[in-house]
């Protein structure tokens, strides 16, 4: 039984923390970063101290409930949910988690025309990048990320591709906890200036999606 009391304060203290955390800031986090700032400036806007990795879980959670970032491959098809677990007691005090569905998407699968991009210059990646997202929207083009492995496999190589951009754009990069998994980042403007500037660089490869064009960009050299 006293196990069971400790679960109890351990989960009122938690949800007290995530109560208090997003009254102080959790909604400023989010709002400023819909409006593009980085992790890092995150930090330095907040009026109440906040750990830098609280900063970073809320980002990551915030862009993939946007659908800035998912995780799944576009286009993959499926039911796509969000879902939240809820803590249930039984009448002896013993604590269990219910998943709970939120929201679900069915998804049709994308039928793609497969293009390759290699040995050209960046200014036409940029350029084609550019054509592609005005023609699908941002929102239905994305690029493929495998930063959280790369990180991961090779921490030299990845700080030296990491190198290649512009320190706003790496500060984004560096900013969010990318997962030990393949993610897809939507093709916005900052995206699309850091696909470019890591072309060629330290083997850097990437596959961009336009949904509503069904076309899939593979970039190689």
């Amino acid at each position: 039984m006293r196990s069971d009391s400790l679960d109890r304060q351990d989960y009122f203290h938690s949800a007290l923390s995530n109560f208090t955390f997003d009254v102080a800031s959790g909604g400023a986090v989010r709002h400023l970063t819909d409006r593009g700032y980085t992790a890092e400036q995150i930090r330095k806007r907040l009026d109440v101290p906040t750990p830098f990795e609280r900063i970073q879980e809320t980002v990551w959670k915030h862009l993939l409930d946007k659908e800035v970032i998912l995780l799944e491959e576009p286009g993959s098809g499926g039911k796509q949910e969000k879902y939240d677990f809820i803590s249930e007691y039984d009448a002896w005090g013993r604590r269990s988690y219910r998943r709970v569905v939120v929201e679900e998407k069915v998804r049709e699968p994308v039928c793609w025309q497969e293009k390759v991009f290699g040995g050209k210059d960046k200014e036409e990646l940029r350029l084609i990048l550019k054509e592609k997202c005005g023609e699908n929207g941002e929102d239905f083009s994305y690029i493929s990320c495998d930063f959280g492995l790369r990180s991961r496999r090779d921490p030299g190589q990845y700080a030296r591709m990491l190198e290649q951009l512009e320190p706003p754009l790496r500060e984004y990069i560096q900013g969010i906890p990318w997962e030990r998994r393949m993610a897809y980042h939507r093709l916005d403007q900052r995206i699309r200036q850091i696909a470019v500037s890591l072309y060629g660089a330290e083997g850097y490869k990437g596959v961009c999606y336009f949904l509503k064009t069904g076309e899939k960009l593979i970039l190689s050299l």
